[in-house]
């Protein structure tokens, strides 16, 4: 077997380094267990991993309760053909300030941090650790890194498992300014087969507005709306070829199979032919997917078996 049927089967990328956010959302993955982690630099890394068959699946950030939406995923997988989503995986977001073992909190001047984790805990710094000196680290776990290569760093902010990768002392936890925050990440192949429906899943797709005109978003907003078909999410992001044009991504409640998300997006197709459908995968908070829409009512349902037995079906 080659190399690269061998990686194809047992790789996952992931965007490293090790001990950040995106690795404690792999380790949800029970299919990835035992199996070869590779660590890449960038969403596009991960991605393309896949796509070249380095990789069987890739796990990315997607969206942030406190930051929003991830744009280079979101991009990445508007303009990149022939992916997939397979699941969808919810990591608490926490933050612990840890340093070189013997440091004490007292003795903190200076802060290694990600740029998005120092925002999440400037609150509690600034209450905490009056007039630190913030120094910007390429990733979390890198923040903890930076520790042993500056001796002028006295502490990092990084996440709750950098302990198991560095030599480091947690010295203050759950620092984090916002509690109960979360980080959606998703599970991206190859194309392929769906998987199977549970009851409790979402369909992704991502779709572009044919034109600037008045009621082309309520049209689109329909499809589902006419149906009884919920989104969870619904996020623009700019096409990039001109100002005022946009795409918007989309995560419905439903599997793909679901007569009411099946007919929702046709009905997409029909109203933009610039359709991207990311597929059906099961809720990462195994809610039931439950819809209300017109084709779900008891007249509905009269009218369509009047209809099977008319045609001799």
């Amino acid at each position: 077997m080659s190399s690269q049927a061998r990686n194809t089967k047992t790789t996952y990328a992931y965007l490293g380094p090790a001990g950040t956010f995106t690795e404690l959302a792999l380790r949800q993955v029970t299919a990835a267990a035992g199996k070869e982690w590779n660590p890449v630099l960038s969403v596009a890394d991960a991605l393309n991993a896949v796509l070249t068959g380095k990789a069987f699946r890739a796990i990315v950030p997607v969206e942030s309760s406190v930051e929003g939406g991830v744009s280079a995923t979101l991009d990445a997988l508007a303009t990149t053909e022939g992916l997939q989503i397979y699941g969808e995986y919810l990591v608490p977001v926490n933050f612990n300030l840890v340093a070189r073992p013997g440091v004490k909190l007292s003795e903190v001047k200076t802060i290694a941090a990600h740029p998005v984790a120092y925002a999440q805990v400037r609150k509690w710094l600034a209450a905490n650790i009056k007039n630190h000196k913030h120094l910007q680290a390429t990733s979390n776990a890198a923040a903890a890194s930076d520790l042993w290569e500056n001796e002028k760093i006295d502490a990092a902010v990084s996440t709750p498992n950098i302990t198991d990768h560095y030599m480091v002392k947690v010295i203050a936890k759950n620092i984090a300014d916002t509690k109960h925050a979360e980080t959606r990440f998703i599970e991206v192949g190859k194309k392929g087969a769906l998987p199977k429906r549970t009851g409790h899943d979402k369909t992704s797709v991502i779709v572009e507005l044919p034109s600037d005109r008045p009621g082309a978003l309520l049209e689109m907003l329909e499809q589902f709306a006419a149906r009884g078909v919920n989104l969870s999410r619904i996020e623009s992001r700019p096409v990039g070829d001109k100002l005022g044009r946009y795409r918007f991504n989309v995560d419905a409640n439903g599997h793909a199979t679901d007569e009411a998300v099946a007919e929702a997006i046709q009905g997409l197709y029909r109203f933009s032919p610039k359709l991207i459908f990311l597929g059906s995968y099961p809720r990462a908070d195994k809610k039931a997917s439950v819809h209300e829409g017109n084709n779900h009512s008891d007249s509905y349902v009269t009218a369509k078996r009047w209809w099977l037995k008319a045609i001799g079906k």
